[in-house]
């Protein structure tokens, strides 16, 4: 059974930073593709991040790019998100899901929210 289990959520102030971790379980993490994907309050499932089960070559979307970093330890079964120069509109909640892109069987996810 696929299990993802994502953490380190939060409360942080604009400007703050955040690192969420995903555990992963069920399936061999190493050779799929992993991705971080969120739900703002009222709005549409947005994705946000990908990376190849080799760890490089990593997408962002406009919106994080240049502020947020996708990796993963393929031997400890685990995907991260650090979120730098956090923003009010990244407050979300974040779930990581197994592949690339929107699809993917996703976790429970973690909720973030940026405010003053």
């Amino acid at each position: 059974e696929v299990q993802l289990v994502e953490s380190g959520g939060g409360l942080v102030q604009p400007g703050g930073s955040l690192r969420l971790s995903c555990a992963a379980s069920g399936f061999t993490f190493s050779i799929y593709a992993m991705s971080w994907v969120r739900q703002a309050p009222g709005k549409g499932l947005e994705w946000v991040s990908s990376i190849i089960g080799g760890g490089v070559i990593p997408k962002y979307a406009d919106s994080v790019k240049g502020r947020f970093t996708i990796s993963r330890d393929n031997a400890k079964n685990t995907l991260y998100l650090q979120m730098n120069s956090l923003k009010p509109e990244d407050t979300a909640v974040y779930y990581c899901a197994r592949g690339w892109g929107l699809g993917g069987t996703r976790g429970q996810g973690t909720q973030v929210t940026v405010s003053s």
